[in-house]
């Protein structure tokens, strides 16, 4: 080969080199190796509960933040939290965890099947086509995309009820099956002491007599637990009652005036019975 073009083939390997170089150092962005740090403790669950992309966007999100009060692992909960506190020299803060809840009781007993569905097995799909097999058109459709969704097997269909359940030892608030329930029935709450929480199963936006009519258990909207409860903590809108779980004090009276036993009351002790009652009871 002529050593002319050798040359000439050396000179343009080594322009391209240096042009490379160059643009490689002009366009470089740096990224902060504590991402790296943080990403290790990370469950690696990669479920967006945080909010984020991937674990590696919520180490990216921590490392940039001046705080972490509004930041929080859902799967690695306070003992993740406080490890990536220390990577950051940052004060880890406590954040009640959360569960989620399945806002709907319209068991197979309490709503009558009006129609068969005979579809693809998707809640997304048969909820765009129509209102579901009972006269109940909020109420679960029962073929478990939540189920899908859930990374941590903590959720499933009771085969006898048709109505999804969480596995509370399982639940990472991840918040997979909220999304992905098209009716938009499942919640996350805080998971109160003791596991005990206090809610409204029910979705059902209809008045009180069309509402009742379509399912047994449905809220009606009367307002009893409004008027009964001291803190505030429920409200009433388009015939539906709310559970603030933020203000909810755990007392039960709203459960013991539902007419319709559409507030679920769940992990708390038997009530107890008092005397008179017991003795009228023998």
């Amino acid at each position: 080969m002529d050593i002319s073009a050798i040359i000439v083939l050396g000179g343009i390997g080594a322009l391209a080199a240096v042009i490379l170089y160059i643009a490689a150092q002009k366009f470089k962005v740096y990224e902060d190796p504590r991402i790296d740090e943080v990403e290790s403790v990370l469950p690696a669950a990669n479920c967006g509960g945080c909010g984020f992309p991937g674990c590696r966007g919520f180490a990216d999100a921590c490392v940039k933040a001046d705080s972490l009060e509004s930041l929080n692992c859902p799967v690695g909960a306070a003992e993740v939290m406080t490890k990536v506190a220390g990577i950051l020299g940052l004060e880890a803060v406590a954040a009640d965890p959360l569960i989620a809840v399945v806002r709907c009781n319209g068991t197979c007993e309490n709503r009558a099947q009006v129609n068969n569905y005979d579809g693809a097995t998707s809640c997304a799909i048969a909820a765009a086509l129509y209102g579901g097999e009972t006269n109940c058109s909020y109420g679960c459709l029962g073929l478990g995309d939540c189920v899908v969704s859930c990374s941590f097997d903590a959720i499933f269909v009771n085969p006898e009820t048709g109505i999804p359940e969480v596995d509370e030892d399982k639940c990472t608030a991840c918040g997979a099956c909220v999304r992905a329930c098209p009716k938009l029935l499942i919640e996350l709450r805080k998971k109160g002491p003791k596991s005990r929480r206090i809610f409204v199963s029910c979705m059902n936006k209809d008045k009180g007599g069309p509402a009742k009519k379509a399912c047994a258990v449905a809220c009606i909207g009367c307002g009893k637990c409004e008027k009964v409860c001291e803190f505030e903590a429920i409200t009433i809108e388009n015939n539906l009652a709310y559970i603030d779980y933020t203000r909810c004090r755990l007392c039960r009276k709203c459960v013991e005036v539902c007419p319709t036993n559409a507030i679920h009351e769940l992990n708390f002790p038997p009530r107890k019975i008092k005397e008179a009652v017991a003795e009228a009871a023998k």
